[in-house]
């Protein structure tokens, strides 16, 4: 973690995470730095610097070619190279943690192909060039599955709204194939699973499996009550999926109910716990470090149950609430959000890379919190709407 610099948030540090968007984000725009530095709540000339420390980073290193210093221009040579590949094996390793470790190889080199050459790449990762440019030629078939995926869960989010959302996969399959598409079972199992379409079912009053006790311990504190009286009384957080190059980016986010402002997120190519504990931590960050006594509300996912982010949310002083198994409208204010997020920014079958997935998400996630307006807010901004309410508790 490195040293962060004083912002109109208070001290704290700033995630290598933030820098390397943010520097992105400065040189993908024409607008001027001091403006994108407001945006982000950062001093412009410490973004400033970021951008000028990247453009050190990447500049080449002068090669003195001569007879005289031939040795010592094959030593620099020789740094050079161990460093560009300590730095590549320190990007490939973000790949490698989730999935299929040869798919996850092969979308490290596609993405860095540009910066490193597909040859280098293959070499230190001990993958074959005919291999990644089989895989690579498979793209176009990977993304027109997805793309499929997408509009098949269209139409069964359709199916199963039409039902009262009371159906749940047997009769939506059912109803697929009785309009004429012929679909696997299995296959609309897991596309419901994966966007979390629940059918409502019949429960029996004498139950014959015990709850888990971790989840069943947490209550619900908000009962579909999205309001708040100030910032920071209570948090709401969810996990959503985008689709990237033929597999998945996962982003985790806290919002702000009173301002409905996204305080905390976290992107990655995992679900793994540590995903939600990042987006918490992040949220504890941007409000100083002193949130004891929030609410944070979330649905009954596995990461959100887990034994690590109670302990996360005990040493942060944050106080855990669930609404009912299978029910979005008891998190009704993240799924606004991600709907609000994927109709704007998500392109038809998703990105083509990681790197440009990151940048348009985050792009608009600085979007959502310091231009977008929001109904709720009386169209005004979340971060416009926190300082107006500052002021207006200020003068009373």
């Amino acid at each position: 973690m490195v040293q962060g610099e004083e912002s109109s948030l208070g001290t704290f540090k700033y995630p290598a995470e933030f820098r390397a968007d943010a520097v992105a984000l400065v040189r993908s725009s024409t607008r001027p730095v001091a403006q994108i530095a407001r945006e982000l709540g950062v001093n412009h000339e410490t973004l400033r610097s970021w951008v000028r420390a990247a453009e050190r980073a990447e500049r080449p290193e002068a090669a003195a070619e001569s007879a005289k210093d031939a040795e010592l221009a094959a030593l620099r040579k020789e740094v050079a190279e161990l460093k560009l590949e300590r730095e590549i094996l320190r990007k490939a390793a973000a790949y490698f943690g989730a999935g299929d470790v040869g798919v996850s190889r092969f979308s490290f080199v596609a993405d860095h192909a540009h910066a490193f050459g597909v040859k280098r790449l293959c070499r230190m990762l001990g993958i074959s060039r005919s291999g990644f440019y089989r895989w690579r030629a498979a793209a176009p078939a990977r993304a027109a599955q997805i793309a499929a995926d997408v509009r098949l869960a269209e139409r069964i989010r359709t199916v199963h709204a039409a039902s009262g959302q009371a159906y749940g996969s047997p009769r939506v399959h059912a109803e697929l194939r009785a309009g004429g598409l012929c679909v696997n079972r299995k296959r609309v199992e897991r596309l419901m699973r994966e966007h979390r379409i629940v059918g409502r079912h019949h429960r029996r009053r004498v139950h014959t499996t015990v709850p888990d006790p971790a989840l069943s311990a947490v209550p619900d504190l908000l009962e579909r009550d999205f309001t708040a009286p100030a910032v920071d009384v209570c948090w709401v957080g969810d996990i959503t999926y985008l689709p990237v190059g033929g597999r998945w980016m996962y982003l985790a986010t806290v919002i702000d109910v009173y301002s409905r402002r996204l305080v905390g997120y976290a992107m990655a190519e995992h679900m793994r716990t540590e995903l939600v504990v990042d987006a918490l931590a992040a949220a504890v960050r941007i409000r100083g470090g002193e949130v004891a006594g929030v609410v944070f509300h979330s649905d009954h996912g596995g990461q959100y149950g887990s034994a690590a982010f109670a302990r996360a949310c005990e040493a942060f002083g944050v106080r855990r609430s669930m609404g009912a198994v299978g029910s979005s409208a008891d998190n009704a204010l993240a799924e606004s959000f991600f709907a609000s997020l994927k109709r704007e920014v998500l392109p038809a079958g998703g990105w083509a890379g990681l790197a440009q997935a990151r940048l348009a998400v985050f792009r608009w996630l600085v979007f959502y919190n310091m231009r977008r307006r929001h109904s709720a807010l009386g169209y005004l901004s979340p971060v416009e709407f926190e300082k107006r309410s500052s002021m207006l508790a200020a003068a009373a």
